[in-house]
């Protein structure tokens, strides 16, 4: 067995990287790369995607998780975003027509905040400078000047009127009800008895005297509300010119500085109307300018670029529906619920606008309304502050509708492969919104160039996390760390979180023991320290084994038995088991039950692989007839689902020696996947596997006759443990990788398979040999039930 072609050597189940073939001492010496190593496909994804400007060709990130993308996105985007102009800033101000629609400001991005402040100070200047015109000496001196003037003029209107009448002897008295007209004679007014005693001539001329003036009376009477009316206005007009003095030359001096932007100019303009159409109430309280009006000249600067030297890059970790497209707060004032326009709260979608904003694909569908919002917004390349109350009229309360926002936005979403297949199968604007895939590789090809790449990126991680910088020692054992990640000697796995949880923990214990830097044993006993904390589940199923509660024996033989080979993975920890196999056979009709199946604890696709199996028995021993067998297979002592084909060759061997009856030998473990024509395929997780079995065999102790069977086309993926590599360079235990099944059963069974001769018949001592002539029995057994089934009464006759 030990000069078995199939068998590896020591040097065959890893690929080292020298320390020496690195050019360096430590990675302080290194530049960062200057692009992702292995990426170059989502890096041109990313150039065209933000290239193009047509509409919907925005970008989907996708890779496994802990590829990195979100920081080589990032990373684009800012580098892109530096070439770019920054966007405008955009500001909601008073809608002095209609208030419940603030307008919208477009703004250079360094405008806002100017403008902002420079209405700021209007605003305090108009605290102090408006009551102060009114309290001033020169309005109150007008003011009085005015009110003389009107009231002068009503008595010299009335003086003249009574004048008049004294000099036809009538008098003027002045009574709570008006004015009351009399002759007088003597100095006395003539009461009507005295009166009527003079002549009726006379009587006639004091009466048309009397009747003539009160028609002037009247008339002058009739002019004072007029007058009134006329002093009003002329105090209105005092006061607009007063409050032009106090307000317009800051207001002149505003529009000139802004006249560039007519709709800022015509915002001014509207604050000098308003602020006059409030004169009265201004004078009325001179002093205080009431804060309700004030607060309407102010502006809501919701996004302010003017610390931006280029496009904004924006990421939103919650992206909820208010927080991708803003939001209108309100306040209570007295039990009542209210807001205005300086409440309006931009989301991630105005703070990126002209820019690019980076979402996490599986956070926003997991919001509810979020998705629909987004594509709303994109569809319609605008942003409208809309609430979801609002929107599906949940309930009614004041609110706002601002201006939409124009949007020009290039959207980057990040998620795994799964939800982009799955949201471009299911989702129809998916494919007409997010046209440009970045698909990011899991691992990039594992050469003298790429692992100079590799430790470039080693030093950028270490610079960007503020580690020590790796000598060539831990930069080598990271790169082979790296290679047994994706379980390829060849590869390197692509991701960056991984190896960055591994070198802080390097660092920490580099630390903890003063060094100067990141060395390989210290990469070595991090690797070590993060199995430990993880392998709680794997101990007490070694354990298992150990005391023998799940039945695993390593030494002797058995027919219809063999160890095969599963894989556990549980919080991210990977680690590999032993299971117990067994089949049976009997004589039956071609029939080859799957337990698993039956106890619906198998999958679909072991399902087929015992199918497949059935199938090759079938060919491989009966070709030109019917296989007379009926065999069940059974994982012992699995009570979870199991699927995958990976046992496909431990369940052939199981089968072969159940129905030949030639016994198995228990010290070797099997794994791989076979087709009809039993030819083995590789299978995942080998390295994990063949280390599970290793374990076991240790602890019971190592004594030459322990391997382990695997696919050949599995030998590019060997990155086993130290311990494994050196019992197999001391011959203490054996990896065979095999092309063909038949190769596996030489191996269990110790007997030749054996081939056919040329009149199609195998060996009588060959394995194969002994599959004939005991099919050959089940066959007859099968014809002679068939038989005795039809020469047997079935009981019925006349009655």
């Amino acid at each position: 067995m030990a000069d078995a072609p199939t068998r590896l050597e020591a040097d065959q189940l890893y690929r080292p990287c020298p320390a020496s073939s690195l050019p360096f001492e430590t990675t302080a010496e290194l530049d960062p790369p200057a692009a992702p190593p292995g990426q170059e496909r989502a890096l041109e994804a990313l150039t065209f995607g933000t290239e193009i400007a047509d509409g919907g060709f925005n970008l989907y990130a996708l890779g496994a998780t802990g590829s990195g993308k979100y920081a080589v996105v990032r990373d684009f985007l800012e580098q892109r975003a530096r070439r770019d102009a920054p966007p405008p800033s955009w500001a909601y101000v008073y809608n002095f027509d209609d208030p419940d629609k603030p307008r919208l400001l477009k703004l250079p991005a360094r405008a806002g905040r100017d403008l902002q402040t420079e209405l700021d100070n209007l605003v305090n200047e108009f605290r102090t400078a408006i009551p102060a015109v009114f309290e001033s000496d020169e309005y109150h001196n007008r003011i009085q000047e005015l009110r003389e003037t009107y009231k002068r003029r009503q008595h010299e209107a009335i003086a003249a009127i009574s004048k008049e009448a004294e000099a036809r002897h009538i008098a003027m008295v002045s009574t709570p009800n008006g004015f009351t007209l009399g002759p007088y004679r003597d100095g006395r007014i003539l009461d009507p008895e005295a009166f009527s005693e003079l002549p009726e001539e006379e009587q006639k001329a004091w009466q048309a005297a009397i009747d003539e003036l009160e028609v002037k009376l009247k008339q002058t009477l009739q002019q004072i509300p007029k007058w009134q009316k006329e002093a009003r206005e002329r105090l209105q007009a005092l006061n607009e010119e007063m409050l032009r003095v106090a307000v317009g030359q800051q207001l002149q001096a505003l529009e000139e500085r802004w006249a560039r932007l007519p709709d800022v100019t015509r915002f001014i303009g509207s604050i000098r109307d308003d602020i006059i159409s409030h004169v009265n109430d201004l004078e009325d309280d001179s002093s205080a300018v009431p804060e309700e009006i004030l607060n309407q000249y102010q502006i809501n600067l919701i996004v302010d670029n003017a610390e931006l030297h280029g496009a904004p890059v924006i990421y939103e970790d919650l992206p909820t529906h208010a927080r991708l497209i803003g939001r209108i707060e309100h306040y209570f004032r007295e039990g009542a619920l209210l807001t205005d326009f300086r409440l309006i709260r931009a989301g991630a979608l105005h703070r990126a606008n002209g820019g690019y904003l980076i979402l996490h694909a599986r956070q926003i569908l997991m919001q509810p309304f979020a998705w629909e919002t987004l594509k709303r917004a994109i569809y319609g390349k605008q942003v409208r502050i809309e609430s979801l109350e609002q929107l599906y009229a949940v309930f009614t309360t004041i609110t706002l509708e601002p201006d939409p926002i124009p949007l020009n936005v290039k959207v980057v979403l990040i998620g795994d492969r799964l939800l982009y297949y799955l949201l471009a199968e299911y989702d129809p604007d998916f494919a007409k919104l997010f046209k440009v895939q970045a698909d990011f590789e899991d691992t990039l090809p594992r050469a003298a160039e790429s692992e100079m790449d590799y430790a470039r990126t080693l030093a950028a991680i270490a610079r960007r996390d503020g580690l020590k910088p790796l000598d060539r020692g831990a930069v080598a054992r990271s790169i082979e760390h790296a290679s047994r990640l994706p379980d390829d000697r060849d590869k390197l796995a692509a991701g960056t979180r991984p190896m960055a949880d591994l070198l802080a923990e390097a660092n920490h214990l580099a630390g903890t023991s003063h060094a100067n830097h990141i060395a390989g044993h210290h990469v070595e006993m991090a690797i070590r320290r993060q199995e430990q904390r993880a392998e709680r589940l794997r101990e007490r199923a070694v354990e298992a084994i150990l005391r023998g509660t799940l039945n695993v024996p390593t030494q002797g033989e058995r027919v219809g038995a063999v160890n095969g080979l599963a894989v556990s993975e549980l919080g991210g920890f990977r680690f590999g088991l032993p299971t117990r196999i067994t089949a049976t056979a009997r004589p039956g009709r071609g029939q080859v039950v799957d337990i698993e199946r039956e106890a619906k604890l198998g999958g679909n696709i072991h399902a087929k692989a015992v199918m497949i199996l059935s199938r090759y028995l079938a060919s491989r021993y009966a070709p030109d007839g019917e296989l007379s067998l009926s065999a069940s297979l059974a994982f012992e002592q699995m009570y979870g689902s199991i699927d995958g084909d990976s046992a496909s060759v431990a369940e052939v061997a199981a089968l072969v020696s159940a129905i030949a009856r030639v016994p198995i030998r228990q010290s070797f473990a099997v794994t791989g996947s076979i087709n009809q024509l039993g030819e083995v395929q590789a299978i995942g997780r080998v390295n994990e596997k063949i280390e599970g079995f290793f374990r076991i065999c240790r602890d019971r102790g190592l004594d030459g006759s322990h391997g382990v069977i695997i696919p050949a086309s599995n030998r590019p993926h060997l990155m086993l443990d130290p311990e494994v590599r050196s019992a197999v360079g001391a011959g203490r235990f054996a990896i065979h990788a095999i092309e063909h099944v038949e190769e596996a059963l030489d191996l269990l069974t110790g007997l030749e398979p054996g081939e056919r001769d040329t009149h199609g018949n195998f060996p009588p001592e060959s394995l194969n040999g002994r599959v004939v002539e005991r099919l050959a029995r089940f066959a007859r057994a099968t014809r002679h039930d068939r038989g005795r089934d039809r020469h047997e009464p079935d009981g019925t006759g006349p009655g």
